[in-house]
């Protein structure tokens, strides 16, 4: 590590503050919650480096099998409780309030594990989202926790914290999707989830019912941004929820592919980064597998606003930790933008572009909470060192 970076990511556990987990997500992976062994998978995927994960009750489940999901899910966090093992940040993917309700009864203490939920097709205009809010509200009376970051010890199990648990809604509903409702859809939403700050992780996009909407799919050569209708509609989010003040952390959409299939566009990663022998052998690996497309797209999330990702593959989740490391370049920018708060104009510390003081404040306070959760690569690092190591 000390090789690739600069400085190294901090250390994110069960009580590092709000802001910080919900900058360091990452590739957020969702799983199955009828998998025959999620214990086993979540310890898997914590020991391959996996930082938040989502057990999913919703669109993943067949109807038929989500009452043998739930008590799955149940017995998984029972049994993750029981091990008393540092874990990624856990959530569950519900479906409506009264199946959150039950989750969090039926495992009670064993809630401890989890960092909260999340919720499908999220809005203010039927009451969702105000319902799962009052759901979430009855849960953390009912398991005593407080407004703190941390939680509140619980007497019951040797002095061990209880999370204050918390919910990431996904932005996917018709209202919010159509043209003609959706400013009214979105500044609503902004309303409700400010008003529930605290019980608010981050937002998330639900970029495959948006395209359902419409009747659309993307292939493996397209990023989310080349589907224009969707790529609308995320411009609107973030506008609306996505402002450095009052805002909200929100996550890229979820990358769908994972096999290698036959390409019908070029690649979109350039031969020059990959100068050497191995690293000519990482483009190969990069471009068989479809991720050049994936690469786009983080890069294009971070262009617009978006931090994170969801993912339904593990070897996704370090590519996208690897490009979420803040370069060495950026870094400098940021310390020189946000030690002067009094404005004006100067070179940045690479001598390649013009820093402007005020402009560019918000945009060093993110890049800074960045660094504090991915790291700042080395002066001689690139992006193909780091997809390198996250590949090997």
């Amino acid at each position: 590590m000390t090789t690739l970076f600069h400085r190294p990511p901090v250390e994110l556990t069960a009580d590092s503050t709000p802001d910080l987990q919900a900058v360091a997500l990452g590739g957020t992976l969702y799983t199955p919650a009828n998998r025959p062994d999620l214990v086993k998978d979540v310890r898997r995927q914590r020991d391959l480096g996996c930082v938040s994960m989502v057990l999913c009750l919703e669109d993943s489940i067949p109807d038929a099998d989500v009452a043998k999901a739930e008590e799955n899910v149940v017995s998984t966090l029972k049994g993750l409780a029981a091990r008393n093992e540092a874990l990624p940040l856990l959530f569950v993917r519900v479906r409506t309030p009264e199946q959150m309700l039950s989750v969090a009864r039926r495992a009670g203490a064993a809630t401890s594990v989890l960092t909260g939920f999340v919720i499908p097709k999220f809005d203010n205009e039927t009451g969702t989202g105000a319902a799962f809010i009052d759901a979430l509200h009855v849960i953390q009376a009912e398991l005593g926790l407080d407004g703190s970051h941390g939680g509140v010890p619980d007497g019951g199990s040797g002095g061990a914290r209880r999370r204050r648990l918390r919910i990431m809604p996904i932005l996917e509903s018709p209202a919010v999707i159509h043209l003609e409702t959706r400013a009214a859809a979105l500044t609503n939403i902004y309303t409700l989830l400010a008003a529930n700050r605290q019980d608010i992780l981050s937002v998330r996009i639900g970029a495959t019912d948006m395209s359902s909407a419409f009747g659309l799919r993307r292939s493996r050569d397209l990023t989310i941004y080349d589907v224009n209708v969707v790529a609308g509609v995320i411009g609107d989010i973030v506008n609306v929820l996505g402002r450095p003040e009052g805002g909200f952390v929100i996550s890229g959409p979820v990358w769908e592919h994972y096999s290698n299939t036959e390409r019908v566009l070029r690649p979109q990663l350039r031969v020059t980064p990959f100068a050497g022998l191995q690293e000519q052998g990482l483009r190969q690996r990069i471009m068989t597998a479809n991720l050049d497309t994936l690469i786009r797209e983080i890069e294009l999330d971070l262009a617009n606003g978006l931090l994170g990702k969801t993912v339904i593959h593990p070897t996704h989740v370090a590519l996208v930790h690897a490009m979420t490391v803040v370069s060495h370049e950026e870094y400098l920018d940021a310390l020189a933008i946000a030690g002067n708060v009094n404005g004006g104009a100067a070179a940045s510390p690479y001598g390649n572009k013009m820093n402007e003081m005020k402009p560019h404040q918000a945009w060093a306070q993110r890049t800074l909470l960045r660094a504090e959760a991915f790291g700042v690569s080395a002066a001689n690092v690139t992006f193909v060192d780091l997809l390198e190591a996250s590949m090997a």
